[in-house]
């Protein structure tokens, strides 16, 4: 086999592995007898979507789960998928009708759903092909889409066992209304914002006397045109006299009365609340209770309409609302204007404020389904990670309302509920009926609506598998292991599976649930298109490679907590991939042509000290990495890979063998290079998870005769070995790692040219550490460039000396050879100089009070970070030049 480049390029690695992996099936999955399945469902992208910073940390700490398992031996099945996407897939193929001059209801309705799946079959795979270059292991044979036919079988079969059961009904309710998309959203569909506005005061006279009246207060002037009434509390002493009175409606002329209700909260404005029983869900129920007109002034579209008065018809909510104004003013109704800030809810795909609208919709009653989803989870039998979402889930599902699941689009799951124009026949069904099972007539209608998007994805779990049919999948694969999704999706999709997985399985649909945290950028804001912040991962994978990326991304992903992005933690990434590679290289450069590595050599006897240590930290790091991926601490997981590789492995061990790999005679050699090659073989199947790419590329170097891919390779166990010898290795490694450390320190401070060795006297100590240096003595010279070294119970200080102490040992190091004094005390006081001129600038700035007030929080902190720097820097330097005058 040829050998490893000098330089790793990602470009010549990835699409190549990822192609034989997919040609030899070792992502496929079938069910097994003689294996235990591992199973984890993707959360399925929309289809329109495009690969996300967001897709990158999920879709990688699913692919390290799924390859851990599948080299622990299970038999691991990752079920990839896609959402129809109601709303976002329908509200894109409109905007591009939009640019060439046409609408949707330019065409009929199949006419349409034509045209999205052609736009869904021509854009709706990007997405997996992004997912693919990031390299996850997902059955790609399994590929499901959540309008395919199986899937739209068994989201059908839902609604009809749940009407047939009474769990879904039609009423008019109020609901949330997108006036961009044109739909009914349900709760979890709006996202509150917090809104700087206005509070109007508006007097509204009595009609007995009209120069008296009462003043009310609201956000939305606009939504007067639909008032039925004006409420205060029953207890509020100001406003007694006023209940059952009636009031003439500014503008409108028209009377509307006084009533009393104990919503109504006294502080707030002046006590006297408006009521618009279609335009407040509030107000909705108050009208219901007084039973008040209901007097709906906006059409979908959220312009008014001719209920709001010929003035106003056709203007939009903001127009209407400086019209009001402008009128209210000049007719002396408008008594004062404040400043007010508040929450207002947005349509979560259009971006625009949504308009509180009755109207009829579909629902599902959710309390009793919510009842057992809630034991569940607090009993344990699915563990939240981190388990204060235990709290979020809890809160929501114990104030619970009834689902709206239908939507006013065309495209997704259209509503099998059926209509008989002729004898009013109705009923829900499983299949479309060609004639009314009641008279006979062709006049079947279906209901024009669809169902909500999450409608089909709470049944993903199972769906997917082949239900309502007993399929061997089913059995074998249900319930799943592990899910991984963001927090915010709680209530729409995580909860609703597991009402669905308890109602029609009867049992929890996964065993455990992580929640990501959320990526933002470094300073801490949400990524967005609009601020710029939001880089593309294809391109980082193009300019870094997957792996680097994988890698870089889990070393910042604290447990659930919102990490804060920085491209140079992605260099991070590539920097380590490029010291693993060159540590292959320095292995493979010394491995015989004819070498043919097997674990059985290793025989203990055999191993050297260093061999006996770095063993040691590999089952140390092995025992870490299992522990902290069996708690979902994926950066804890990365982090000991990537310190034992780099600073055990790397920095010490392949320095250390050095002298036996190129002047050992060959017993030395061999338990030295046999001993490095099995170490780089469990790091590579340590880090496969993470970084499965250059890890399977070096893996072919280092692979025994009868291996083949390491993907399928099995998940390292610890070297057995005695604790004795990993006890003595251990103590003996760590005396010359702090003696060497120690050297290594004095040269950097004092900027000891490399060119240059050192005398070097160490005394002190007990007789034991004495014989461990002297005994490895080598190493010592090798790794600190040490030209001589003495070593004795007591020695005498040399003058000019650099000091360090260590284990009760002290070290001297004469400098009068090494660098030039004089010079060296110039260059000390020069830079102790310019940092304490730079250490005034700081600390004025910190004094200032202008600046710690008016400056964001991440520059302050910034400056107190450098100050501390400067300070620290100020004294070593300091310690340095006293150390030069001794």
């Amino acid at each position: 086999m040829k050998e490893l480049p000098k330089l790793y390029d990602p470009t010549h690695v990835e699409d190549k592995w990822y192609e034989v992996w997919l040609k030899k099936g070792y992502f496929h999955s079938a069910p097994n007898p003689y294996k235990k399945p591992y199973t984890v469902m993707i959360p399925p992208p929309n289809v329109t979507g495009m690969l996300t910073m967001g897709h990158i940390l999920n879709n990688t700490i699913q692919d390290i789960l799924v390859r851990k398992a599948r080299m622990e031996g299970y038999e691991t099945l990752w079920l990839p998928g896609t959402d129809h996407a109601g709303i976002a897939t329908q509200a894109a193929v409109e905007k591009d009708l939009l640019k060439k001059g046409k609408r949707r209801t330019d065409y009929s309705r199949e006419e349409f759903l034509n045209l999205v799946w052609e736009w869904k079959n021509r854009y709706g795979g990007i997405i997996i092909k992004q997912l693919k270059k990031l390299g996850v292991s997902c059955d790609w044979s399994r590929e499901r889409f959540t309008l395919d036919e199986g899937l739209s079988k068994a989201v059908r079969e839902v609604f009809v066992r749940l009407y047939e059961k009474g769990y879904i009904y039609k009423g008019i309710r109020i609901v949330n209304w997108c006036p961009v998309s044109l739909t009914a959203l349900s709760d979890e569909e709006v996202i509150y914002k917090e809104v700087h506005g206005h509070l109007w005061y508006i007097r509204y006279p009595l009609k007995e006397d009209p120069s008296h009246g009462l003043t009310i207060a609201t956000t939305r002037p606009e939504t007067m045109l639909g008032d039925s009434a004006v409420a205060v509390h029953p207890d509020d002493e100001r406003y007694k006299d006023f209940i059952g009175k009636t009031l003439i409606l500014p503008i409108a002329n028209r009377e509307i009365p006084v009533i009393a209700d104990e919503y109504v909260d006294k502080g707030f404005g002046t006590g006297a609340l408006k009521i618009t029983p279609c335009h407040d869900p509030n107000d909705y129920d108050i009208g219901l209770r007084h039973k008040l007109p209901f007097i709906d002034i906006f059409n979908s579209d959220a312009t008014l309409n001719e209920k709001a008065g010929s003035h106003y018809l056709g203007l939009t909510r903001e127009e209407a609302r400086k019209k009001i104004v402008k009128e209210l003013e000049e007719k002396g109704y408008l008594v004062k204007i404040e400043k007010y800030t508040h929450k207002v809810g947005y349509s979560e795909r259009a971006g625009v404020p949504i308009e509180p609208r009755v109207s009829e919709q579909w629902f599902v009653k959710m309390e009793n389904m919510a009842e057992k989803a809630l034991k569940v989870v607090n009993e344990g039998k699915i563990h939240f990670n981190p388990g204060r979402w235990v709290k979020t889930y809890n809160h929501w599902l114990e104030n619970i309302k009834d689902w709206c699941i239908s939507r006013q689009l065309w495209w997704g799951h259209r509503i099998p509920f059926f209509y008989c124009q002729n004898c009013g026949w109705e009923n829900a069904l499983r299949e479309d009926p060609k004639t009314c099972p009641t008279c006979g007539s062709t006049q079947i209608k279906q209901d024009e609506d669809v169902l909500d998007t999450w409608f089909s994805s709470w049944l993903w779990p199972f769906s997917t598998l082949g239900w309502p049919e007993e399929t061997e999948d089913l059995k074998y694969y249900y319930p799943t292991d592990d899910l991984v999704t963001a927090p915010d999706i709680i209530f729409f999709w995580v909860a609703r599976m597991i009402m669905a997985g308890l109602e029609f399985m009867g049992e929890i649909p996964f065993k455990n649930v992580y929640f990501t945290g959320l990526i933002r950028d470094a300073q801490g804001r949400k990524m967005s298109k609009s601020l710029g912040n939001s880089p593309d991962p294809l391109e980082l994978i193009d300019r870094f490679g997957a792996d680097a990326l994988r890698f870089g991304i889990m070393l910042i992903a604290p447990q659930g907590q919102d990490i804060l992005f920085d491209e140079n933690r992605i260099e991070v990434g590539r920097n380590f991939m490029n010291k693993l590679w060159n540590a292959s290289r320095f292995v493979l450069i010394n491995k015989p042509v004819d070498y043919c590595f097997n674990a059985s050599n290793l025989e203990n006897e055999n191993l050297e000290t260093a061999d006996l240590w770095i063993l040691g930290k590999l089952n140390e790091t092995l025992q870490s990495v299992n522990k902290n991926l069996k708690k979902y601490r994926f950066n804890d997981a990365a982090k000991d890979i990537y310190d034992f590789t780099w600073g055990y492995f790397c920095d010490w061990y392949l320095e250390l063998i050095k002298p036996r790999l190129y002047r050992g005679n060959i017993i030395l050699k061999d338990s030295a290079l046999g001993t490095a090659i099995y170490v780089l073989r469990n790091i590579l199947k340590l880090l496969h998870p993470f970084a499965p790419f250059i890890t399977e590329e070096i893996w072919q170097f280092v692979k025994e005769e009868e291996e083949t891919h390491l993907v399928i390779s099995a998940w390292p166990t610890p070297f057995q070995l005695p604790t004795d010898k990993k006890m003595k290795a251990e103590e003996e490694m760590q005396l010359l790692m702090d003696v060497i450390t120690a050297l290594r320190t004095i040269r950097s401070e004092l900027t000891v040219p490399p060119s240059k060795k050192a005398t070097v006297l160490i005394h002190g100590g007990t007789q034991g550490q004495r014989d461990i240096l002297l005994k490895k003595k080598e190493y010592i010279y090798a790794l600190a460039k040490v030209q001589t070294l003495t070593i004795k119970e007591k020695l005498e200080k040399p003058k000019l000396s650099a000091t360090a102490v260590v284990q009760n040992l002290e070290i001297y190091v004469p400098l009068a050879d090494l660098i030039d004094i004089d010079k060296e005390k110039n260059r000390l006081k020069k830079e102790i100089e310019m940092l304490e001129q730079h250490l005034i600038g700081v600390r004025n700035k910190l004094q200032n009070p202008n600046f710690i007030r008016k400056a964001p929080k991440h520059v302050v902190r910034y400056e107190q970070e450098k100050e501390q720097e400067i300070e620290n820097n100020l004294n070593l330097l300091k310690l340095n030049l006293a150390r030069l005058d001794h």
